[in-house]
């Protein structure tokens, strides 16, 4: 069966869509609620689930749901271990390094070395040159982040969830600190729990699943109020786009292009008139 073949057949709704959305609301239960138990509890109950249910041996057409719900698991469990909130000092960068890092490094690992079924992987080019569209759509990521970000962040003061970025050392942490976490969504979001989803679940289903534990994280990190309506079909879009190019390497450049405007708009909020040249509203 060819690749075509094999996503057709995986189905939108099965017996292991229970335990997958388990595993996935642990997020929102760390991330939104701030209740590690409730996360605790769901990951433990999506993987006894997912245990149960799993009666067939695992081969290389049949992967184990319970595997790689653990592998999302490990993720979450090891970002859930700190807190989010944007902050720019050395501990806070150093335990975001750690965490963050941890939580691609681990599930990778265990991934290769102890299920040796190498279900994660970082396709960087995706094995084509970039067509037109894809041209197109970053132009059209920095358009739509000019228009659309700095009205969201100020008009709903979710640029004092960020700390102020006053000084030239602030400002170019803060740029380091919103660039490589734009990175590692990728990495964890997508090619760690998207690609794991999609073995087992359809790209619409996967991309849901994906998008609830996305979100969350997004959530916590300071994207609140309304940010939902923004970072769910960010989201979305990052995975069905991932599926068009099979490249690590666009979606990165998508997310660091918004992710741009996002540094651009939070410096712009804490030091009103040093871009306002730029953007068309002000704190």
């Amino acid at each position: 069966m060819n690749a075509r073949g094999a996503a057709s057949a995986r189905p939108l709704v099965a017996w292991g869509t229970g335990p997958a959305l388990l595993v996935c609301l642990a997020a929102p239960a760390f991330f939104v609620l701030l209740l590690p138990w409730l996360g605790w509890l769901l990951l433990a109950a999506g993987l006894a689930w997912a245990l149960l249910i799993e009666r067939r041996a695992v081969t290389a057409s049949a992967p184990s749901l319970t595997r790689d719900l653990s592998l999302i698991a490990a993720g979450l469990l090891i970002v859930s271990a700190i807190p989010l909130k944007a902050e720019l000092d050395n501990l806070a960068m150093l335990r975001f390094t750690l965490a963050l890092g941890g939580a691609v490094v681990v599930p990778y690992v265990i991934s290769r070395w102890v299920y040796r079924d190498r279900a994660i992987g970082f396709p960087w080019r995706g094995g084509t040159r970039w067509k037109r569209w894809q041209w197109i759509w970053l132009g059209l990521v920095l358009l739509l982040g000019w228009l659309i970000l700095p009205f969201y962040f100020i008009t709903s003061d979710v640029y004092l969830n960020w700390p102020v970025v006053d000084s030239p050392d602030l400002i170019a942490r803060l740029f380091v600190g919103v660039g490589a976490v734009g990175i590692w969504d990728e990495l964890f979001f997508i090619c760690t729990c998207f690609v794991l989803l999609r073995r087992h679940f359809a790209d619409a289903a996967a991309n849901v699943l994906q998008a609830i534990v996305f979100v969350s994280f997004l959530w916590e990190l300071g994207y609140q109020a309304w940010g939902p309506a923004l970072t769910i079909p960010f989201a979305l879009l990052q995975a069905v786009i991932f599926l068009r190019t099979r490249s690590l390497g666009y979606v990165v450049t998508v997310h660091l292009l918004f992710d741009a405007v996002v540094f651009a708009v939070l410096v712009h909020a804490h030091n009103p008139g040093l871009l306002s040249a730029i953007f068309f509203i002000s704190p």
